[in-house]
């Protein structure tokens, strides 16, 4: 938690997350505070321009076609995943943990953006990378029972488990639903110490990565 935690459900003391939170507005010049998230591996995407009542409503995703509103996604091995409509009119963010992904959060996300997939751009952030990341078989058997091609993306490790690579198979659901610009999934954060990693250190913070338009 030494290291501007900014998650508020993981057992850090919530002075410390909210001045941490404080921080990130005022340094990044952020236009508004951030528009937190109450994340649970679903696949409900927040329309943030509809109104929200509570503070940090349980979803996984959220969008807005408005100026000056920051999304926020948390994450510790996660994948973070931004989007945009190639001309600026809307944004979104989605936590795209395998349980999410699988269940089609990013489909759910670029849905909800209203522009047409061939102009979204998405970006996948920091997350846990492949050679890092054993998995058991249910979470195999999540993948390649909806795609079987999606074999492709698990690595045999020992009996009845595989390395996954969790942003390949981002791109390919992605790539599945009309979205071909996808950048990014260029750093480990099991293996990169400048992140936040569950998996490595069971207790920790998480990290935040942010999308908004400019007003």
């Amino acid at each position: 938690f030494a290291s501007f935690n900014l998650g508020a459900r993981c057992g850090d003391q919530p002075q410390a997350v909210a001045a941490n939170r404080e921080s990130l507005a005022r340094k990044l010049a952020l236009p508004g505070a951030p528009r937190w998230l109450q994340q649970v591996h679903g696949i409900t995407v927040l329309d943030v321009d509809a109104g929200v009542a509570e503070d940090e409503p349980k979803a996984d995703a959220a969008v807005t076609h408005r100026p000056g509103v920051v999304l926020a996604v948390l994450t510790a091995d996660c994948l973070p995943v931004l989007f945009c409509a190639d001309d600026g009119s809307a944004v979104g963010v989605a936590h795209a943990g395998w349980r999410g992904l699988a269940a089609g959060v990013l489909e759910a996300t670029v849905l909800a953006l209203g522009a047409a997939p061939e102009r979204v751009l998405a970006w996948i952030g920091p997350g846990i990378g492949a050679a890092s990341y054993e998995v058991g078989e249910e979470v195999r058997a999540a993948f390649v029972e909806h795609d079987g091609a999606a074999g492709f993306a698990f690595v045999p490790t020992r009996p009845g488990h595989w390395h996954c690579d969790l942003a390949a198979l981002a791109r390919r659901r992605l790539l599945a639903c009309g979205v071909e610009r996808v950048s990014g999934a260029s750093f480990d954060t099991f293996s990169d110490p400048r992140f936040y990693s569950f998996r490595r250190d069971r207790e920790t913070g998480r990290f935040a990565s942010l999308v908004w338009i400019a007003p």
